[in-house]
């Protein structure tokens, strides 16, 4: 399924403050599920941030990158394997694919079908996507745009509520 900019009709804008916090939550659903992990492989480029943090915050000092491109903005496109794994050892079940969102679940197949005894985390999960990963922080609506924070800049504008007199405003 192709999205554009017409098939998102909420925002939902993440801080840096707020991306952290549900970054080390993740790592507490991780430590909780007490596996052992050698390597994280962070999705890049939204993985990456996560990564680092969850790296951390377990101690894990060996981190890969997976490199897929499939956004343009805010218009999914085709999938582009740039980068794959560069040591593979068994299924990978010492693994623990990191990623900020699963959207579709089409960035999420490509990694399983790539690193299929992989354990996949991410901070956030859309509906179609949550059958790719295996836990997530926040569900958020397949309508909805995540506004990360390395996407936006910090302002001091007005911002209108989300209702003004009985009706739903759409800010894009």
């Amino acid at each position: 399924m192709s999205k554009n900019k017409n098939s998102y009709q909420r925002n939902f804008p993440v801080t840096w403050e707020q991306f952290h916090r549900d970054s080390r939550a993740l790592a507490w659903r991780l430590l909780d599920t007490r596996k052992k992990w050698d390597r994280i492989i962070a999705v890049a480029r939204g993985g990456l941030i996560p990564a680092a943090i969850i790296a951390r915050e377990l101690d894990i000092h060996y981190v890969d990158t997976v490199c897929i491109s499939s956004y343009t903005l805010k218009h999914q496109g085709e999938l582009s394997i740039l980068k794959r794994v560069n040591e593979f050892k068994d299924r990978g079940d010492r693994y623990l694919i990191i990623d900020d969102l699963v959207d579709t679940g089409k960035t999420g197949k490509a990694v399983r079908d790539m690193i299929p005894g992989a354990y996949f985390a991410t901070v956030y999960a859309k509906p179609d996507g949550r059958p790719m990963v295996d836990t997530f922080v926040a569900e958020v609506s397949q309508d909805t745009w995540v506004l990360f924070p390395w996407d936006s800049e910090t302002t001091s504008n007005f911002v209108n509520p989300i209702k003004i007199q009985g009706t739903v405003v759409i800010t894009q």
